[in-house]
């Protein structure tokens, strides 16, 4: 190990297989952080036994004690550890470390009140409760915009640190495109992303404009969106060249998610050339310019402004997102054990 490298611990309960932006920013990470020297150590549902999620059945909450997962990290020899998720094995993280005077980084990946509230229908301020809870003895807590970073803080969560997020270099203008897409009536409008009720995908499948609608993705939402929405082509998963190959074929992709607290696929879209149109709503107005895209209260509206913009200027502010610095940021924000360690012995 180089000199300056350090054990990394990182607890999660979003893990392969699940397919979103939690689980692809942490992968993204972590191969950078092994790529600079640094050991890390996954805690994941891969590592437990798991019941499924109610309301998602797809994905799993794992169960492991804290005796258990304070072993593992223990073992590993760690020297800092991150709580990536609120799941079960986040809290059980939380509750070893705090138990031994540890301290820990977290993260908040996912307006979790109001992805809780759009599946469940609950108060939004209890859930709020929660996430105060759970984060408030965080010696930092990571946060990707500064629009998500004003919403913490608000809750009464001060210890904030910006982490932001990066593109693959398989994502770029140049390539092969979709020949499927590329055969549609334009314009070609995307969507790409997990197909659930929290990503608000109906608001775009009913939006009345022009051309075909594209829905790159899977989840349980996605019979009865195909079911209702018969005029629009699912395509299921799509992965690294195969996806960069999909946002090359669009004229917008759409985004109408109101509970992502950033939206990778923005990112990736615009790296590829391709515009945005969203909502006004976290992620989109810390990410899209009116050069890259449009946002708008009216999704329509939103649409037909994003297929005016200039595809060389989305290509420009895509690739400078990169994840060499969304792991440098991870790693200014984490927490070394240092003497607490020797005390929790």
């Amino acid at each position: 190990m180089p000199p300056d490298a350090m054990r990394i611990a990182i607890v999660t309960d979003a893990w392969a297989p699940q397919v979103n932006g939690v689980v692809r920013t942490l992968e993204n990470v972590v191969a950078e952080l092994r790529n600079l020297g640094h050991e890390m150590l996954v805690v994941s549902p891969a590592d437990a036994p798991s019941i499924p999620c109610p309301t998602y059945p797809e994905i799993r909450l794992a169960l492991m004690p804290p005796p258990t997962i304070g072993r593992r990290i223990t073992r590993f020899g760690a020297e800092a550890v991150h709580i990536a998720t609120e799941g079960p094995l986040g809290i059980a993280a939380r509750h070893w470390c705090l138990s031994r005077g540890l301290p820990f980084t977290t993260a908040y990946h996912t307006q979790f009140p109001d992805y809780v509230a759009a599946r469940t229908g609950a108060n939004p301020e209890w859930v709020w409760r929660y996430v105060r809870w759970f984060h408030t003895p965080a010696a930092a807590v990571l946060a990707s915009t500064p629009t998500i970073e004003r919403a913490l803080g608000a809750h009464g969560l001060t210890r904030v640190r910006r982490w932001g997020r990066g593109v693959a270099p398989l994502f770029r203008p140049t390539g092969e495109r979709n020949a499927t897409m590329a055969a549609l009536p334009g314009p070609v409008l995307l969507h790409v992303g997990r197909v659930a009720v929290e990503k608000n995908i109906a608001a775009f499948l009913a939006a009345d404009v022009p051309g075909t609608k594209v829905v790159v993705g899977d989840g349980p939402a996605r019979a009865a969106l195909e079911r209702h929405y018969p005029d629009a082509l699912f395509l299921g998963a799509l992965f690294g060249e195969a996806l960069a190959a999909a946002y090359r074929a669009a004229d917008a992709l759409v985004f109408p998610s109101r509970t992502d607290t950033f939206g990778l696929v923005m990112i990736e879209a615009l790296a590829c050339g391709t515009p945005v149109a969203a909502f006004p709503v976290a992620g989109p107005v810390d990410v899209l310019t009116p050069e890259t895209g449009a946002m708008d209260p009216d999704l329509p509206t939103a649409i037909a402004r994003a297929l005016t913009r200039d595809r060389a200027a989305c290509a420009a502010a895509g690739a400078r997102f990169t994840w060499p610095a969304s792991a440098r940021q991870f790693l200014e924000a984490l927490q070394p054990f240092g003497p607490a360690l020797a005390r929790a012995a």
